[in-house]
């Protein structure tokens, strides 16, 4: 769906030149929810204006759709982009329309027939939940709300991409939450492609299928988001992962705990739909030995779970050997991080 090859953005000065995207190139297919994540100033916004030609590339390739954005002229150029919807951090309403009349403007500006745009309009109310709300200024709602009224507009002209520019950094968790949940209604109602932009972990494992990781106007890790929370290579993935897993080091952990003879301290990383409840009960029903849980925490993604739980075991070292390997086949990483 989309393609970036070779994508660089310089902006240059009097007295500097900023290298804001630097060399990148990303593939993003049909349907998938993909993140984009990274500290202020990493050149994520710039990207994401560079992927509907807000910002012209210094150098490298767009497509969209099998169109090279940048080949083509102003005319077709503007028609394309309407195949693109973006939504807005601080929502861009136009405050002097309601909410349909705000839902209406690009239906304006794309021309569409009077009769046509007002069914279009109550669609769209309805898909983000507005109803009762559809004659009230932008002044009269809430934070969330006006997000709501953002994504009508952007779905407005049925576009194929949706970019969604730190969509979520106004709002409270619990709005988020809500918008989050929205967004992942409308990619599987209407099967859109979402590029989000963010720097909150929470955001991509609540409803990203893939993410990729700026640092410096590069891309320095990506891939699906179940097997980023598994493995993270970056410092800075990792520090990002830990965001939601909220789980200390294992260092810290292994420190923290005073191990008798014959007891370990065992970490066992979920991924997909763990039973962590149940995996404990087994243990303790299957083998000679005894389990208490140190600490752990266990997050939902798109394509599953992923977590972390540290347990204090303890027993003969061969039925300690039995419970690991048992552990194993249930298809739980475990490793042993301390032992007495």
């Amino acid at each position: 769906m989309i393609s970036l090859e070779g994508i660089s953005k310089t902006y240059t000065t009097k007295t500097s030149t900023v290298q804001a995207v630097d060399n990148v190139d990303l593939q993003i297919d049909k349907g998938n929810v993909f993140g984009i994540i990274g500290y202020s100033g990493a050149g994520k916004s710039t990207l994401v204006r560079l992927l509907n030609l807000l910002e012209r590339p210094s150098t490298g390739k767009i497509t969209l759709d099998g169109v090279e954005l940048a080949s083509l002229g102003k005319k077709a150029l503007r028609e394309e982009r309407q195949k693109i919807g973006m939504i807005f951090q601080h929502f861009n309403l136009l405050w002097s329309r309601t909410v349909k009349e705000n839902i209406s403007f690009p239906l304006e500006v794309a021309k569409i027939p009077a009769e046509e745009r007002k069914k279009r309009i109550e669609e769209l109310i309805d898909l983000v939940g507005l109803r009762g709300r559809e004659d009230n200024y932008p002044s009269q709602l809430s934070g969330g709300q006006k997000q709501r009224v953002g994504i009508a507009r952007a779905l407005a002209n049925n576009p194929k991409v949706l970019l969604c520019d730190e969509a979520t950094s106004a709002l409270d968790p619990k709005t988020t939450d809500s918008i989050l949940d929205l967004l992942t209604d409308i990619n599987k109602k209407l099967n859109l492609t979402i590029v989000l932009i963010t720097h909150e972990m929470h955001v991509i494992q609540k409803i990203c299928h893939e993410v990729a990781v700026m640092s410096d106007g590069q891309i320095v890790e990506q891939g699906p988001v179940i097997d980023v929370f598994r493995r993270p290579k970056e410092e800075m993935t990792k520090e990002f992962v830990k965001q939601v897993a909220q789980v200390q080091s294992d260092e810290f952990i292994a420190e923290d705990v005073t191990l008798q003879r014959g007891e370990q301290v065992i970490e066992l990383t979920f991924i997909g739909n763990p039973a962590e409840e149940q995996l404990v009960t087994d243990l303790i029903r299957s083998f000679p030995i005894s389990v208490s849980i140190l600490q752990g925490n266990i997050s939902k993604l798109q394509q599953g779970s992923y977590g972390k739980l540290y347990l204090r075991v303890a027993g003969e070292q061969e039925s300690l050997a039995e419970a690991v390997q048992f552990i194993r086949q249930q298809e739980v990483e475990v490793e042993v991080i301390k032992h007495a």
